[in-house]
């Protein structure tokens, strides 16, 4: 499980070292990216300055408490907005940049399957099928933000429990829609993509988690985006390798068997 978690860091350590290689493509990129990251950081810098007015808004009870109490709760329940926000805006940024720079990923993803041999797909899912996984990814992401603001409210662990859960949560849907592109362009979609990816779940944690804690730092998410593209294709062709005991990965539109049984104990 440990080791899982950090060859998932390490993927995307590679994706990262992927811009030593193939520059150019890298760059590209950043223009999706950064296009995003400007509207998203826009609007958390605005719910930012509204913060104060949003949290008396929703706190009128504590109007007539005795001090510090009134400050105390406004606090918290703002970290806890905010911290939902945060969640919310990183799959925003994802959903939205893998849909308006298809084109620019498709160049990155490609370019890694090249370096990695075998058969490159000769197109992606599509535009629309983008759409439609973004669209689906907001929404889900919409979800865990409640679940984080709602588990921001229990007493005394949940200022501390609700971002970690966040920055969990949210890092493993990260990394399930990076890498559903490799399998998309192949054909594969829904059981035969869980039965590839049934033994390389901690590998998958750890390169979202690794990927959502790169997104928060300042500037992060707009360089980080092509190397979690790249990483999370070397993610996928290892799965995809290790689906045949020659190494060669399934054909687009096979279907994948499920895993062997292994040993009773």
């Amino acid at each position: 499980m440990v080791g899982g978690f950090f060859s998932g860091v390490a993927m995307l350590a590679r994706g990262f070292g992927f811009w030593g290689r193939r520059p150019g493509v890298m760059f590209l990129g950043l223009i999706p990216a950064a296009i995003v990251f400007l509207v998203v950081a826009a609007a958390l810098v605005g719910l930012g300055f509204g913060l104060p007015s949003i949290t008396d808004w929703l706190t009128p009870f504590a109007d007539d408490w005795p001090e510090p109490w009134p400050g105390v709760v406004r606090g918290v329940l703002g970290a806890v907005v905010l911290a939902a926000a945060v969640v919310l805006a990183a799959v925003t940024f994802t959903a939205v940049t893998l849909a308006v720079g298809d084109p620019f990923y498709e160049r990155i993803w490609r370019a890694v399957e090249a370096e990695l041999g075998g058969d490159v797909p000769e197109q992606g899912a599509g535009f629309w099928r983008a759409v439609g996984d973004s669209l689906a990814l907001i929404g889900v992401g919409a979800l865990i933000a409640m679940g984080v603001g709602l588990v921001g409210f229990v007493p005394l662990v949940g200022a501390v429990v609700g971002p970690v859960l966040g920055v969990v949560l949210s890092g493993r849907l990260l990394a399930a829609e990076l890498v559903s592109r490799a399998f998309a362009a192949r054909g594969l979609y829904g059981a035969d993509r869980r039965r590839l990816l049934r033994g390389h779940r901690a590998a998958m944690f750890g390169f979202g988690v690794a990927t959502q804690l790169c997104f928060m730092v300042p500037l992060g998410a707009v360089f980080t985006m092509p190397a979690a593209v790249a990483g999370s294709t070397m993610l996928a062709r290892a799965a995809l390798d290790a689906a045949k005991p020659d190494g060669t990965p399934p054909a687009a539109g096979a279907t994948v068997p499920p895993p062997a049984p292994g040993p009773r104990t």
